[in-house]
């Protein structure tokens, strides 16, 4: 069974090195969330899987706010495949679509009169569909631009912008 394993995790090593035609991009952003209507830092990667597919893991998480004496935290996690439908010179244009987990906190404290402080969280497991563009000025800084939804409870559309370094 281990044999199987390691002979399987080499072949999908030596396929994703020769389909391969990107370069592996680490980068950071900015993202705006309609959902708690508030601006979050992200960082994501790029890993080329197949020709004019990559797998893009991000992380955003959203400054905390307060409203009413209300304090609120959000971070999500994705997990996204990226297909370039146009991969040209000076700019790639790709459609994605993956996995997201939210998790809010919610807190107040005594202030509002209900004696004493208290907080609750909750994570929830959604989908993300959106669109993207990587703006491929020479060099290696890849400014790009990103549109999701995702679908998850309440809904979220989130509007991203950054950069992405080759690696």
């Amino acid at each position: 069974m281990k044999k199987t394993a390691l002979f399987i995790a080499f072949m999908a090593g030596v396929l994703t090195s020769v389909w391969a035609q990107e370069e592996t991009k680490i980068g950071t952003f900015v993202a705006y969330g309609s959902e708690i209507e508030n601006i979050g830092i992200g960082a994501n990667a790029e890993f080329p899987i197949a020709e004019n597919l990559t797998i893009s893991p991000s992380l955003i998480y959203y400054f905390p706010k307060e409203e009413f004496g209300i304090k609120w935290s959000w971070f999500e996690v994705n997990g996204n495949a990226n297909y370039y439908f146009v991969n040209e010179d000076n700019i790639g244009v790709y459609a994605l679509g993956g996995l997201n987990y939210s998790s809010i906190k919610v807190s107040y404290d005594e202030s509002l009169g209900f004696g004493g402080s208290s907080s609750a969280s909750d994570g929830e497991f959604g989908l993300n569909l959106g669109a993207g563009a990587n703006f491929n000025i020479g060099g290696s800084i890849t400014p790009f631009a990103e549109l999701k939804y995702v679908i998850i409870d309440g809904g979220q559309l989130v509007a991203g912008a950054g950069v992405k370094f080759n690696l």
